[in-house]
């Protein structure tokens, strides 16, 4: 183990650095900042309307910070098309240490009962680090990044990171910047007191794809 604290890590993260292993086994953790840094923008998050169309369904149900256990572990564990991941135990017991103190969230998409998307963040200041998300159904972590833009949007965060794009994440609007261009955003995010629940927890599809609406 490392010996990293909460304390540290959330230090870290208001430095725009954060933790990573070698993969799911590893003993140890390595610091990551990146050159080029991945961010969604909250005001030009894109929906297509296939997604537009699942989130007005009902098929999913979505929750917040009811099963943060479960979401991690998902997050750590083998998906498909996924072999290996960079979330070891250490980094599971901290960031479990840091949702029972107010500082992660996670958002959980269900089916008949079932938890089969979702993903989780940590939250410092007026900024949202995405670590992680997974899916074992079709379109469920889409779902859950939907609703957590509309969350974070609703709550006055003005930055969403993202760490690293990705193809998939180019089709919500991500993009990539420099990382001093990051540093000065998340400086000004960390000036924010935003509230993460101040859109409702039971927030019925209507009401987050009108936040959608206002930045799509």
């Amino acid at each position: 183990m490392s010996g990293l604290t909460t304390n540290m890590l959330l230090e870290a993260y208001r430095c725009g650095i954060f933790p990573m292993a070698e993969e799911r086994d590893a003993d140890e953790l390595f610091w990551v900042e990146p050159k080029a840094r991945g961010i969604l923008p909250l005001d030009k998050f894109h929906v297509s309307k296939a997604l537009k169309k699942t989130i007005k369904s009902g098929r999913f149900r979505v929750s917040v910070d009811t099963a943060f256990a479960k979401v991690i572990q998902l997050c750590a564990s083998a998906q498909a098309g996924r072999k290996e991941t960079w979330i070891n135990d250490e980094i599971i017991e901290l960031y479990t240490r840091l949702h029972e103190d107010g500082h992660v969230h996670s958002i959980e998409v269900w089916e008949m009962g079932a938890l089969v998307g979702g993903l989780y963040g940590v939250s410092v200041g007026g900024a949202f680090c995405g670590e992680s998300m997974f899916h074992l159904e079709t379109g469920a972590s889409k779902v859950a990044l939907a609703y957590t833009t509309a969350r974070l949007k609703t709550g006055g965060y003005t930055l969403f990171d993202i760490q690293f794009v990705t193809d998939h994440l180019t089709t919500f609007g991500a993009i990539s910047i420099p990382q001093k261009q990051y540093l000065v955003l998340l400086q000004n995010a960390l000036k924010v007191r935003p509230n993460f629940y101040r859109l409702p927890g039971d927030a019925s599809a209507d009401e987050v794809m009108q936040v959608i609406a206002q930045t799509s």
